[in-house]
């Protein structure tokens, strides 16, 4: 199993990319790429994995992604099916730092903009005002001549330094190794977790899986992800509770059960833990916020 390496998207015409995917071409798989990626969720929903982080995305997200950082989006099937009532749609901008060029991202007014592609190695996800007038410019540049491209993407640049409205998603160093076996493991350890979260999992089943020890494989594990293995299977079965509360009718037992939970008690303590809120509260306020 291999994360897999994307192709640069500049042609001899164009120094960046700028896509709409609807639909069927929502579907992508756990990859990678040399670009940074601006990714808005125009309509859709499900669960995304960026670097070690797993959580709900919604219509209206934005996101922005360093180079090299692994991703996949899970939608829900709904947004990835012909109806044309439900079918989803991402606009997608992606863009090598440097065709700014080295000169151009040293001057002094500059400097915002570049802290903003530094931060973006742990993946940015946008909030507040930011994420409005960013949406906006993004339904510009769609359509814009090619030079005025180029002036909408600083724009969306300039908006992301000046409001600092974002929290970063994946942990800070995760995988700065472009070793191919490092990214197969990290791979094969991924997919078996979004594959078996709701089952019993052993540190066991993951040193076999890929052919350690136990205890090379929580070292090793640490040391890439910069947390252990057990907190990150917390954060998959949590994130996927916190989806399924703001879109399932289930009652919180059930998806506790869902969730791979035994006990209630241990999962709302898990889910405090890694939220900061119980699972109702969770849920009025996600729910409150749609609105």
């Amino acid at each position: 199993m291999k994360a897999e390496l994307r192709p640069l998207t500049s042609t001899p015409d164009r120094s960046f990319l700028i896509r709409t995917d609807i639909g069927q071409n929502l579907v992508n798989n756990w990859h990678y790429h040399p670009e940074t990626e601006l990714l808005f969720i125009k309509k859709s929903s499900g669960t995304w994995l960026i670097g070690d982080h797993i959580g709900h995305f919604q219509s209206g997200d934005i996101v922005l992604i360093g180079p090299d950082l692994p991703h996949c989006f899970r939608h829900e099937k709904k947004y990835t099916t012909k109806n044309a009532r439900t079918t989803g749609e991402t606009i997608c901008i992606k863009f090598l730092p440097e065709i700014f060029g080295n000169v151009f991202l040293n001057l002094p007014e500059m400097k915002t903009i570049k802290k903003v592609l530094s931060e973006s190695s742990c993946a940015l996800r946008l909030y507040g005002k930011s994420k409005m007038t960013i949406s906006k410019i993004i339904d510009k540049i769609l359509t814009a001549p090619p030079g005025k491209k180029m002036i909408h993407l600083l724009s969306i640049l300039e908006v992301i330094a000046e409001y600092k409205e974002f929290t970063t998603l994946s942990s800070k160093g995760f995988m700065q190794s472009h070793d191919e076996t490092d990214k197969e493991r990290i791979k094969a350890i991924f997919e078996f977790t979004f594959n078996h979260y709701r089952d019993k999992i052993t540190i066991n089943d993951l040193a076999s899986l890929v052919n350690m020890t136990r205890e090379s494989f929580c070292r090793y594990f640490k040391a890439k992800t910069k947390k252990t293995y057990s907190r990150f299977l917390m954060e998959v079965r949590i994130g996927s509770a916190c989806r399924l509360l703001v879109e399932n009718e289930l009652n919180v037992a059930g998806i506790s059960y869902e969730c791979g939970y035994n006990n209630i008690s241990h999962f709302n303590h898990q889910f405090k833990f890694i939220t900061g809120k119980k699972p109702l509260q969770y849920k009025r306020e996600a729910i409150d916020s749609l609105h």
